[in-house]
This record gives structure tokens, C-alpha cells and sequence, in this order.
């Protein structure tokens, strides 16, 4: 799936109309917008040297460095599905979704802003 599929551009549209009228979205298509970004970021940023949680949706292993095998990961990113897909569509800034504490990154390259906006 790319940035510009428009089955992504549908589900990513359903999701981010219902968090601005302060309602859930189907978790359907939540579920497929947060996997479908996580891939889009795993295309952009291969590696495994960070972990990406989007509970309780997925959670991938990107940017290249030190691998991560077993245990929990060096380097850790995690955020709400809300959160994340307004992040990876430019909504909300990264540095500012770290300030309200919605997104935590911890360790060696777990910035990611270098590779946001996705969508």
C-alpha cells in the first residue's frame, strides 16, 4: 500500500473525521489505517533497531542499526492508534505529541520526525 492509495486515503479520512467529532472510529478501519501507516513507515525507514507500538493494533521494527533479537528493545516509540495516525498524517506534530505525553520514544534513534509526515 502506498501514501497514495486511495483505500488508505478512505480509512485514513473515516479515522481522522471521527477523532475530530470525538468519536471512535470503527476499530475495522482503524486497525487497517494504523497497519497500513506502519508499513508505509517500514518502507521508508528499513531496519530493526526501533520498536513502533501502536497498541492494541501492531507494533513493527524499523530503522536501520543494531537489530533488535529478544526482550524488550533498546529503542521504543508507542502511541495510541489516534495519536499515531494523526502523527503519520501530519495533524499533529511529532514534538508536539511528545509534549502532551500521547507518544513516547526512549533510546538511540527513536526520533522519528525525520521520516513524518507518511500519509
Amino acid at each position: 500500500m502506498s501514501a497514495a492509495d486511495p483505500h488508505l486515503a478512505q480509512q485514513l479520512e473515516a479515522c481522522l473525521v471521527a477523532y475530530s467529532m470525538s468519536r471512535t472510529p470503527d476499530p475495522d478501519v482503524e486497525r487497517a489505517a494504523v497497519k497500513a501507516t506502519l508499513d508505509l513507515l517500514k518502507a521508508k525507514a528499513p531496519g530493526r533497531s526501533v520498536e513502533v507500538r501502536v497498541p492494541p493494533y501492531a507494533a513493527v521494527q524499523v530503522v536501520d542499526g543494531v537489530k533488535h533479537r529478544r526482550g524488550t528493545p533498546a529503542a521504543v516509540v508507542e502511541a495510541d492508534p489516534s495519536t499515531w495516525l494523526r502523527v503519520a498524517t501530519g495533524q499533529v506534530t511529532w514534538a508536539d505529541a511528545l509534549k502532551t505525553g500521547k507518544l513516547t520514544a526512549s533510546g538511540e534513534r527513536s526520533d522519528l520526525s525525520g521520516y513524518l509526515p507518511l500519509a
